[in-house]
């Protein structure tokens, strides 16, 4: 008799879609954080502070609270991959393919490839936090004791 315990079916369409809802997350999340940090500063939304490498920087206000808001964002993102993906050894996989999609809209948006360290050191700091928080989340629903019997007890 075969177990189907942690049974894995190749579903291109439900990997597909989770890569499309964990994008949706990263980037509704980011704008969120960031309306919520211009709200603190009195400072103007635009797509700039999302896609743009030169907002990301330590010498300005706005952009270490634009680096805050990145990295409060990949601890949102964790939290969608504990509730979305639900997997510990898929959390790196998203991670990696959603700030991968982030390079790809940048670089599309600036025309260049990124060329701020700050950029890079956000990115990085980012993905190892959504990575290992996800993770650490994932693992720990994984890990829950399996209830074995359930049913009602008889004095035998």
């Amino acid at each position: 008799m075969a177990s189907n315990f942690r049974s894995y079916i190749w579903d291109p369409v439900l990997i597909i879609c989770q890569i499309v809802l964990m994008q949706c997350i990263y980037y509704s999340f980011l704008g969120l954080w960031l309306a919520g940090v211009d709200s603190l500063v009195q400072s103007s939304r635009s797509l700039d502070q999302i896609f743009s490498y030169d907002v990301l920087g330590f010498a300005t206000m706005q952009g270490r609270l634009s680096m805050m808001a990145f990295i409060l964002n990949s601890l949102t993102c964790a939290l969608g991959l504990w509730f979305f993906i639900r997997r510990g050894k898929q959390c790196l996989d998203f991670t990696v393919t959603v700030h991968f999609f982030h390079m790809i809209g940048c670089w599309i948006y600036n025309s260049h490839l990124p060329s701020a360290l700050s950029w890079w050191l956000v990115n990085v700091a980012c993905m190892a936090l959504m990575a290992v928080i996800g993770e650490y989340l994932c693992m720990r629903t994984e890990l829950r004791a399996i209830p074995v019997n359930s049913g009602p007890k008889s004095n035998l």
